[in-house]
C-alpha cells in the first residue's frame, strides 16, 4: 500500500490523517458525529449493501468488449441464487455439475497460469478492478513464457471452489479474482487467492493471499507484480501456502515441499 505523503508536518493530525484513508480524529457535535462525518458512513454503508446483494450481468458490467477480448464465460457454483449463495457458503465453494462440464470442456487442462474472476462478496470489486488487472496479468505471463488458460468467471462464488476448478483443469498456478467482503473504506476491494495445483482437501493452508486491492490500497500494477511473482515462487517450490513467502522475490527457509499422507 502507498503511503501518502506527508503534507503539513507542524499539523500532527493532519500528518496522521495523509497516512490513512480510515476515519480518524473526525471531532464530534456534542456525544454524536458531526452531520458530513454521518452522511458519509450512512452513504458508505449503503454502498458496502449494495455491492454484497447485487448480482452481477457480466456482459452488461464488465462489457460485451471485455468478454469477446478474452473469449470469457461464466458458470456458477452451487448455489442457485444471491440468497441461498449468502445463507449457504458451503454451496458457493463448489461448482455445480454444469459448471464442471463447461470449464472441462472450453478450457485448456494443465495451463501454468489459470485465470478464474469471481463475484464474491462485492461486485463492485470485480466490476472495477477485473478488467484493468487480467490483462497485466496476461502481459506478465507471456513474457515469462507461460501457457495462459482461458479465463472464466463463476458466479456467487467463494475461495473454496479453487479446489474443484483445479481438478477439473489441473493447473500449475490458480488465481482467483474475487471480490472481497466490504467495508465502511470501499466496496470496491478485491482480492487475488492463489493455489498450486490445488485439490480436493486443499484448505487455506494451502493458500496464498494477496488482498486489498484498490485505489486506496494496493494499486492494479502492484498487484499484478506481486501476484506474478508469487506464481513464480510456488512454481519453483512446487507448493503454496503458508510455506510460501512475499519476501523480495526470494523463497523462505521453511519453504519446503509439504509431506501428504494422501
Amino acid at each position: 500500500m502507498k503511503t501518502p505523503a506527508v503534507s503539513n508536518a507542524r499539523d500532527p493530525l493532519a500528518a496522521i490523517r495523509t497516512r490513512t484513508p480510515a476515519r480518524i480524529f473526525t471531532g464530534r457535535s456534542g456525544s454524536a458525529y458531526r452531520t458530513r462525518t454521518q452522511l458519509s458512513l450512512r452513504s458508505d454503508h449503503a454502498a458496502a449493501r449494495d455491492a454484497v446483494q447485487t448480482d452481477i450481468d457480466w456482459a452488461g458490467d464488465l462489457g460485451p468488449d471485455f468478454l469477446r477480448a478474452w473469449d470469457m464465460f461464466a458458470v456458477s457454483s452451487q448455489a442457485q441464487s444471491k440468497a441461498e449463495y449468502l445463507m449457504r457458503p458451503d454451496l458457493g465453494r463448489r461448482l455445480n455439475a454444469r459448471a464442471r462440464a463447461e470449464i472441462a470442456s472450453r478450457c485448456p487442462v494443465g495451463a501454468d497460469l489459470q485465470i478464474v474472476i469471481g463475484d464474491g462478496l462485492s461486485v463492485a470489486a470485480v466490476i472495477r478492478q477485473a478488467p484493468q488487472l487480467l490483462p497485466l496479468l496476461h502481459a506478465g505471463a507471456e513474457k515469462r513464457g507461460w501457457r495462459f488458460g482461458r479465463p472464466f468467471a463463476v458466479r456467487y462464488c467463494r475461495v473454496g471452489v479453487l479446489n474443484d476448478i483445479g481438478e477439473a483443469l489441473a493447473p500449475t498456478v490458480l488465481v482467483l479474482l474475487i471480490g472481497e467482503r466490504p467495508g465502511l473504506l470501499t466496496a470496491e476491494s478485491l482480492s487475488a487467492y492463489m493455489a498450486y495445483r490445488p485439490h480436493s482437501g486443499h484448505t487455506d493452508a494451502e493458500r496464498n493471499l494477496i488482498s486489498n486491492i484498490h485505489a486506496h490500497g494496493v494499486d492494479i500494477e502492484e498487484a499484478a507484480d506481486r501476484i506474478l511473482c508469487l506464481a513464480e515462487l510456488m512454481r519453483r517450490a512446487q507448493l503454496s501456502g503458508v510455506a510460501v513467502k512475499e519476501e523480495g522475490g526470494r523463497l523462505t527457509q521453511n519453504a519446503q515441499p509439504l509431506l501428504s499422507d494422501e
